[in-house]
C-alpha cells in the first residue's frame, strides 16, 4: 500500500547523525511548511529524544538556516549536534604533541 500524497506537498529528508550511525527520514509535508514542522513530522525527535530544537542548530545541505524557514522540495534538512571539542583548540593540542 503506498502512502497517500498530500495535495500541494513537498518531500524532504531529515538527517541526524550520532558518532555511531546516521539516520535519514524522508517526509512529505504541506507546501509552505517550516523546517521545524518537517522535523517534527519526520519522527526524528521521537527516535532521538536528546535533540532539543532550542539548542541544536539546523541546516540545509550544510548551510545554517532558521527553523522558521519554509522548506522546498528535495531539501536535505540536517540537525547538528553540539561540538564535543572546539576545533581550533583540538588543532592546537595536536600541534603541541608533534
Amino acid at each position: 500500500m503506498s502512502a497517500r500524497r498530500i495535495r500541494g506537498s513537498v518531500t524532504v529528508e531529515v538527517i541526524y547523525a550520532t558518532p555511531v550511525k546516521q539516520e535519514r527520514y524522508p517526509v512529505e509535508v504541506a507546501s509552505g511548511a517550516t523546517l521545524a514542522e518537517a522535523i517534527r513530522a519526520s519522527g526524528v525527535l521521537r527516535a532521538f529524544p536528546e535533540i532539543d530544537l532550542a539548542v541544536n542548530r539546523v541546516g540545509i545541505y550544510g548551510t545554517l538556516v532558521a527553523l522558521e524557514r519554509a522548506v522546498s522540495a528535495g531539501d536535505r534538512i540536517e540537525i547538528y549536534r553540539p561540538l564535543l571539542a572546539d576545533p581550533k583548540e583540538a588543532r592546537r593540542r595536536r600541534a603541541r604533541r608533534r
